[in-house]
């Protein structure tokens, strides 16, 4: 009878341990998605549709990234960068080509003056930026990627606005871009 109780106990135990295992996977996914938002479906569609693979590769991100601690911005900062993000929009409409030059580099010393990671690999900073701002770190690929390539007008305008969701997130924090002159941007008539 003992032997009975104690096989039933190790089975019970088996399989609640089975279950929260199981449980744990699964909601180590939506974790990911949830945390990752549109730059989970990027990761996974470029892993091929292996969701596996894309949480092995966020879930890496996370380890090397997510303790990075955002350094504060002065408000001598912020303003000089707000104001070489207005130059840039501004610049837009004679240049776009140089414009997003501007844009790509004034991002690359944004964010590294935050803390994220220096030097020339843009895929770690990319990478660390995900795990921060996953929701505008897309728009900083499209302007990097827009200006090394054969982008049209559009294309250009349309990086640089989606980029400056990764600007007003490491600048301030500010979800809307409009404190800042976007909205004629936005509009297609330059800046205001």
């Amino acid at each position: 009878m003992t032997t009975t109780i104690i096989i039933i106990a190790v089975v019970a135990v088996a399989a609640i341990a089975a279950f929260l295992l199981l449980r744990g996977r699964q909601a180590g996914g939506r974790g990911l998605r949830g945390r990752f938002g549109p730059e989970y479906d990027r990761v996974v569609a470029r892993h091929g549709g292996d969701t596996a693979a894309a949480e092995r590769e966020l879930g890496d991100r996370v380890k090397r990234h997510g303790r990075l601690d955002e350094r504060p911005l002065t408000e001598e900062a912020r303003a000089r960068y707000a104001a070489r993000w207005a130059s840039a929009q501004e610049l837009f409409v004679e240049s776009p080509e140089r414009a997003l030059g501007e844009a790509d580099a004034l991002l690359a010393d944004l964010s590294r003056e935050r803390g994220f990671p220096d030097g020339e690999d843009f895929q770690d900073r990319t990478d660390a930026l995900s795990v921060h701002h996953a929701a505008h770190v897309d728009g900083y690929r499209r302007v990097h990627a827009a200006r090394r390539g054969d982008a049209g007008t559009e294309e250009m305008r349309e990086a640089l606005i989606e980029a400056r969701g990764l600007f007003d997130g490491l600048l301030a924090g500010g979800p809307s871009g409009r404190e800042h002159g976007n909205r004629d941007l936005v509009k297609g008539r330059g800046t205001s």
